[in-house]
């Protein structure tokens, strides 16, 4: 196990600034994830702290010691690709001891090390089998065994389970946090898919731009996002936005519904503001409310979606427990759960909520 800091870590390819001055502390035996969308720098960020990617400016430390200069190879780190970058020639005994190999390690150490990994990770009837011969999750459990035989300080994912059906996904996210749970290593995990950031993680970083929006644990991110971005991107469905301005200690939204700010915000007469909710914080209610029109409607059997239009044609989606009766295109009022909502500044995009 091993701890990992970044102290103001920059990479630019040329003109060009990709990463913009991060700094991270990740505790030894925490499971960190990545999360963000596409071109965020998640990937590029990761590949810096395997060494396989140059650092413009900054540090990255293991265990308090500088490792900028350091081939990836001496690290002690091991990585697991998207791709799960398995030799097609060689049988799967072979593709896990092969960097052991490399390493110069002994012929018996290899053959308990592949078996221990083997019996964890309950491959032990694929041994001699090729990858052509195996189906995506067995490809990604050897992609994971190869790493393990390593015994690295730290594990690194990059998108591992991206071309997985969404009921393997579900499956191998639950082997990793359970491997996690027998190791005890350190492992940072790499996704674009906030449930896996939820579901999985001690600790989740936010990026944006080459940017860490936010760093912390899930249900804070949840509970108190520090801007709308975390807000919109760390929840599913995603979190509504209703734009309004505050007057006389009450939010005027544009839809024209009142809703009174409570004593969890800071804010000014006049500010210009979007009150954020969740599906699950609206109610549909027979009194005053927020006017909307059904678009959609979605029925899974345990709970149902209706998907909105306001009067100022802004997106509103709203969830419930159990079937729904609701049709497209009636008319309903909803309720706001004044407890759970979020205002953000319309236009620094940070939260109004008190510190």
């Amino acid at each position: 196990m091993a701890n990992l800091t970044l102290n103001a870590v920059h990479k630019s390819y040329g003109p060009v600034d990709v990463i913009h001055g991060i700094d991270m502390q990740i505790e030894s035996g925490e499971f960190c994830v990545f999360v963000g969308p596409s071109g965020c720098g998640k990937s590029t960020l990761l590949r810096m702290i395997a060494g396989l990617e140059n650092i413009t400016k900054g540090e990255v430390q293991i265990d308090g010691a500088a490792v900028n200069h350091i081939p990836a190879a001496q690290r002690g780190l091991a990585m697991v690709f998207q791709s799960y970058a398995l030799y097609p020639h060689m049988s799967v005994r072979q593709n896990m001891s092969f960097g052991l190999q490399n390493m110069r390690m002994s012929k018996t150490e290899i053959t308990e090390r592949v078996a221990e990994a083997a019996r964890m990770l309950q491959i032990e009837p694929l041994m001699d089998r090729k990858p052509g011969q195996l189906s995506g999750g067995q490809r990604q459990r050897i992609a994971i065994g190869r790493a393990v035989v390593r015994e690295p300080k730290i594990f690194l994912f990059d998108e591992p389970l991206s071309n997985l059906d969404a009921e393997l996904r579900v499956a191998m996210r639950a082997e990793i946090s359970d491997l996690h749970g027998r190791l005890g290593n350190t492992m940072i995990y790499v996704t674009h898919d906030q449930v896996e950031a939820m579901t999985m993680a001690d600790k989740i970083a936010v990026l944006r731009a080459g940017v860490v929006e936010q760093f912390g644990k899930p249900l804070d991110l949840f509970n108190t996002p520090q801007n709308r971005f975390v807000a919109g991107f760390i929840g599913s469905p995603a979190m509504n936005f209703l734009k309004g301005t505050v007057k006389g200690g009450a939010v005027a939204l544009e839809n024209g519904a009142v809703q009174p700010v409570g004593d969890q915000f800071t804010v000014t007469e006049g500010q210009e503001v979007e009150l954020g909710i969740r599906a699950g914080d609206l109610r549909q209610s027979e009194g005053a409310g927020i006017r909307a029109t059904i678009t959609g409607v979605e029925q899974l059997g345990t709970e149902s979606y209706l998907y909105c239009k306001t009067s100022r044609d802004e997106p509103i989606t709203t969830h419930q427990l159990g079937q729904t009766t609701a049709q497209k295109g009636q008319e309903i009022t909803l309720s706001i759960n004044a407890g759970a909502m979020h205002l953000f500044d319309q236009h620094s995009g940070q939260s109004c909520r008190s510190t």
